[in-house]
């Protein structure tokens, strides 16, 4: 292992906070049983608020940020994981409570680790990230709650964002019809259609406030904007319909009705990426791995390095990003 390796890292300053490209020694990584070359990362929203500082996502200073990364196992004290293993990491507070992903060396916890199923790159794993894998998330809730291609429209919220991507393109490979909700519905139209939407939509149809009970539209849908938009989407699920739940960038409240809960017998599904537990994680990278068209993962893609990292926060929170975004961090 070499004895320096370069990292983006974020320090607290009497202005805020600054993030600095820093050469490191292993000495400066946490405790872990395992140490990867981390070979790619990619950046979320979560990522974005963490560079930016716009919420308190970082916990620890000086910290690493980057909530994902894939790479090479170096060295393993963990009985799960040798030397050689290529592996993948989202969520568990890495980049907020503990060194992550924005680094080419990382050492954490076994078992916040899954082994890369074979057939994806570790490239191809962090254009999904935790975007993805929360989006496979999802497909697999509204699957267990019973929502089959047969029973109608699922809407994707937040169709050109990674979660939204990632979704569309899964949900059409699986045989449903979905459709895209984009607030960039004119310039993203065709990029939509062509992950596997087949009807896109003006955003702004669900930003005012909700009725209590409007149209039954769709018999399910990945959300992941919150606020005024779920819950206008809640009151136009079909009887009985599943609605999931995995994002906020709209806000954090939910100004609804329990009338589609009552009257309808909606779900509210709420998808949590971060805690959880391993056989879910497995099973999500699994199918990923299985149902993804990685043509179309592909044609959401797009290359950055850690310089990069800095600007692009500021654009995926600003809604200026589309699809996914993997980050080299050797380069």
């Amino acid at each position: 292992m070499s004895d320096t390796f370069r990292a983006l890292r974020l320090h607290k300053t009497d202005a805020g906070q600054e993030a600095r490209l820093e050469d490191l020694t292993p000495a400066d990584l946490m405790d872990g049983d395992v140490t990867v070359r981390v070979e790619h990362s990619t950046i979320n929203f979560k990522d974005g608020l963490a560079l930016t500082g716009r919420s308190p996502v970082v916990r620890v200073w000086p910290l690493i940020p980057g909530i994902d990364f894939a790479g090479v196992v170096e060295s393993s004290s963990h009985a799960g994981f040798a030397p050689g293993d290529r592996v993948v990491l989202n969520g568990w507070g890495v980049g907020e409570t503990h060194h992550g992903g924005y680094a080419q060396r990382a050492r954490v916890r076994g078992d916040w680790l899954v082994k890369l199923p074979q057939g994806l790159t570790s490239a191809q794993a962090m254009a999904i990230g935790t975007a993805g894998y929360t989006a496979m998330l999802c497909v697999l809730a509204l699957e267990k709650q019973g929502v089959t291609p047969d029973r109608g429209d699922i809407l994707v919220t937040g169709a050109a964002g990674g979660v939204g991507s990632v979704a569309i393109a899964l949900l059409a490979k699986l045989g449903y019809r979905v459709v895209a909700s984009s607030r960039r519905k004119e310039s993203e139209g065709g990029y939509l259609t062509g992950l596997g939407a087949a009807e896109v939509i003006d955003a702004a149809e669900f930003q005012g406030p909700a009725r209590p009970l409007g149209k039954e539209r769709w018999a399910g849908a990945v959300d992941a904007v919150g606020s005024h938009t779920l819950a206008n989407v809640l009151s136009q699920t079909r009887y009985g319909g599943v609605v999931t739940a995995c994002g906020l960038a709209q806000g954090l409240d939910l100004p609804a009705s329990v009338a589609p809960f009552i009257l309808r017998g909606v779900v509210l599904a709420g998808i949590d990426s971060v805690m959880r537990p391993a056989p879910d994680r497995v099973e999500a990278w699994d199918r990923l791995a299985r149902d993804l068209d990685l043509a179309r993962l592909s044609a959401m893609t797009s290359r950055a390095t850690l310089a990069d990292l800095p600007r692009l926060a500021g654009d995926i929170l600003d809604g200026k990003v589309r699809g996914r975004i993997v980050v080299d961090v050797d380069g």
